[in-house]
């Protein structure tokens, strides 16, 4: 296989024809402190890898059933690969942040207008992936105006992003957790130009807790029915 990308967490490869994501036991950081917010590589977990494949999987397949395109063919446990379908970003990359709860750098940037831990109706966020510039924060009309998304194709991924965080909340709750908020990527299918769900939806993109008690991102898998 030939690395095409070498990523944070994980490494992009193609092999006859097929794309694959290679997942890492590396973590982000910042400043060498752990965070899966930080834009830098801060160590390695021991198995962190396989934990994030295994549950990706799990989400990707669950999404996949309810009709839901994603880049998601199959998984191999033992070589830590996902195949993939080909895509192509938005720009450099978008990340698209949905808050339930009102936590983290929401209430630092807002807490004069609400309480910490208030309920949020599916707020969405999107940052512009751009580690030099702390990815940044972008609305609509930006996006548009640097013609890194269309009009119709903000309209549909909000909208796509909305139906994907409902279910994974739903799944969550079914296992007694509870989503605060989570980090997913979108980009178009490189053969159709759909738009679809990419890279990763592991305890990595999300903050998640349980009975009030934050469920630290490896430790998730203990805490969903997932067979792993």
């Amino acid at each position: 296989m030939e690395a095409i990308y070498q990523g944070k967490t994980k490494d992009v490869l193609v092999a006859d024809g097929k794309c694959y994501l290679k997942f890492k036991d590396d973590v982000t950081g910042t400043d060498g402190v752990i965070d899966t917010g930080g834009n830098e590589v801060a160590g390695s977990v021991e198995g962190s890898g396989l934990v994030n494949l295994k549950v990706s999987t799990f989400f990707f397949e669950e999404i996949e059933k309810r009709g839901i395109p994603t880049h998601y063919i199959a998984s191999d446990f033992d070589q830590t690969l996902m195949e993939v379908k080909e895509a192509t970003h938005f720009g450099h990359g978008l990340e698209v942040i949905t808050r339930l709860k009102a936590v983290g750098s929401f209430i630092r940037r807002y807490g004069l207008y609400i309480e910490e831990g208030s309920d949020l109706d599916f707020y969405t966020e999107i940052t512009l992936k751009d580690d030099q510039r702390n990815d940044p924060l972008i609305i609509k009309e930006g996006l548009v105006q640097l013609n890194i998304v269309t009009a119709e194709e903000y309209e549909q991924l909000i909208q796509l992003n909305k139906e994907i965080t409902q279910i994974i909340r739903d799944i969550l709750a079914e296992n007694g957790l509870v989503l605060y908020d989570i980090k997913l990527e979108y980009g178009r299918d490189k053969e159709t130009s759909e738009i679809i769900l990419i890279d990763e939806v592991s305890g990595g993109n999300m903050r998640v807790y349980k009975d009030e008690e934050y469920v630290e991102p490896i430790d998730l898998i203990n805490h969903i029915n997932i067979g792993g």
